[in-house]
């Protein structure tokens, strides 16, 4: 601001002069010197034109900081390419804009995302197809220097246009790189003025260009970790055993908003005399600590599930104090229940630790939520009582036990996402089981902020 701060300074003492000349020419004895004016004039119009060009380089620099904060914020690529084509417009005022990524020979390109053509004009462009990387294009390819080029078609390496392709006169194409190695490039037609693209819309894209390589690196690295994640999620996840004469499916869905690790979990255990143990459960988090304790109390309920045929919540007492005295984990909320044989149907069992209440489906009737009394989470209190629940279950019956990621949603209350599930569930319970728990999972009325789980067991007709 040195400059400025001069030219201020300059200003204000012109404008004393400027009243100075202007009394001295006023007064009977003095003469007027006609050319001060003038010169006052220009002076003070070439101040007010860099003034004015500070002003619009501060906007850019503004404008340019602001978008490399928006791009940084997505977390998906496709919506981080797409962003950083409509920031580069934004930020030049160009009518198209396009983003080309290079293949893995860099010759060519085998994605193409462009912007701000109408409806029309991508119709027209269908059957000819995106561009490949031919012509100007090409060039840019091979020669990954900026490109400003006032006319496409008066360029030695143009190629013409195709079929349906807009006519456009002027480019500004800029190459991005990844790590050192040229990832695509970014290209911009037609400023919305009319004017062809000038230094100072180039080496606004450029530093664009620069922002974008880093935050197409960070969207791929942190795809990866999520990837990675995941998969570690569900290695740690059980493979249903066989469970006749039931049959169960399960699903597990991750968190639409990537995390890193999250704590639901889910199991069921075949016991001797037709019975079946079934248990699903969420920690409270979303790291590594929430995934070792998911680990844990799984393996741990597990054991105690083998020890012998205690009611589902002394066995989720006998878990929470063994936890409480050799682990340090998180809390957590779980439903364990037993399914066994009961005359001509069968009875479920069940005891609930803060957790949402499982969905019966009997044949020929609307899917219910089993409310009951709940216990308190695990990690909480283990003195409290924990209530055991049962209910008969005729045969042919579906029991669906779920993690509340399947029904979150801050926009509506509990009781109304229970309502549609309820609903779903009525709806898709003709399908095969592994269908009917893709479909709850698919169609879900949670807001897919969380991750969620669904175990449906079955039994069998009669």
């Amino acid at each position: 601001m040195p400059q400025t701060e001069s030219d201020l300074d300059r200003l204000s003492a012109l404008r004393v002069l400027v009243m100075a000349g202007i009394e001295e020419g006023t007064h009977p004895r003095q003469p007027r010197i006609p050319d001060l004016h003038e010169r006052l004039r220009a002076e003070l119009a070439r101040i007010d034109e860099q003034l004015r060009s500070l002003l619009d380089a501060m906007d850019r620099v503004q404008g340019l900081l602001d978008a490399v904060v928006s791009i940084s914020r997505e977390v998906e690529l496709p919506a981080v390419l797409h962003r950083i084509v409509t920031t580069a417009m934004d930020l030049v005022g160009a009518r198209y804009g396009a983003l080309g990524v290079l293949d893995e020979s860099g010759d060519h390109l085998k994605r193409f995302i462009a912007a701000g053509l109408s409806e029309q004009e991508r119709a027209d462009l269908t059957p000819a197809g995106y561009p490949r990387g031919l012509g100007v294009l090409g060039h840019l390819i091979r020669h990954p220097e900026p490109l400003r080029v006032e006319s496409i078609l008066s360029h030695p390496s143009s190629a013409g246009f195709p079929p349906g392709h807009p006519r456009m006169r002027t480019l500004l194409g800029v190459a991005i790189s990844v790590r050192g190695e040229i990832y695509g490039d970014l290209y911009l037609s037609e400023r919305l003025d009319g004017q062809p693209f000038d230094a100072h819309d180039e080496s606004v894209v450029v530093a664009l260009a620069g922002a974008a390589g880093i935050a197409i690196e960070n969207v791929r690295l942190f795809e990866r970790v999520r990837v990675g994640a995941e998969q570690f999620q569900r290695l740690l996840l059980p493979t249903l055993p066989d469970l006749r004469p039931f049959t169960a499916a399960a699903i597990y869905r991750p968190a639409a908003e990537p995390s890193q690790l999250g704590g639901d979990w889910y199991d069921a255990i075949p016991l001797p005399g037709n019975v079946v143990a079934i248990v699903i459960g969420d920690v409270v988090g979303h790291d590594l600590r929430a995934a070792a304790s998911m680990a844990s109390t799984r393996n741990m309920l597990r054991a105690l599930l083998f020890e012998g045929g205690n009611a589902p919540g002394a066995v989720l007492t006998q878990l929470d104090r063994t936890l409480q005295a050799i682990t340090s984990n998180l809390v957590t909320t779980t439903t364990l229940a037993r399914i066994e044989p009961a005359g001509p149907g069968w009875r479920l069992h069940w005891s609930t630790a803060g957790h949402v209440p499982p969905l019966l489906i009997v044949p020929g009737r609307r899917a219910e939520s089993l409310f009951a009394e709940p216990g308190l989470p695990l990690g909480v209190d283990t003195e409290q009582p924990r209530p055991d629940h049962s209910r008969y279950v005729p045969p042919g019956s579906t029991v669906v036990f779920f993690t509340d990621g399947l029904i979150e949603d801050p926009a509506r209350s509990i009781d109304e996402s229970l309502d549609e599930l309820t609903d779903l569930a009525t709806e898709y319970t003709a399908l095969p089981l592994a269908e009917f728990v893709q479909a709850l999972a698919d169609h879900h009325p949670s807001d897919g902020h969380d991750d969620m789980a669904v175990l449906a067991v079955r039994t069998p007709p009669a």
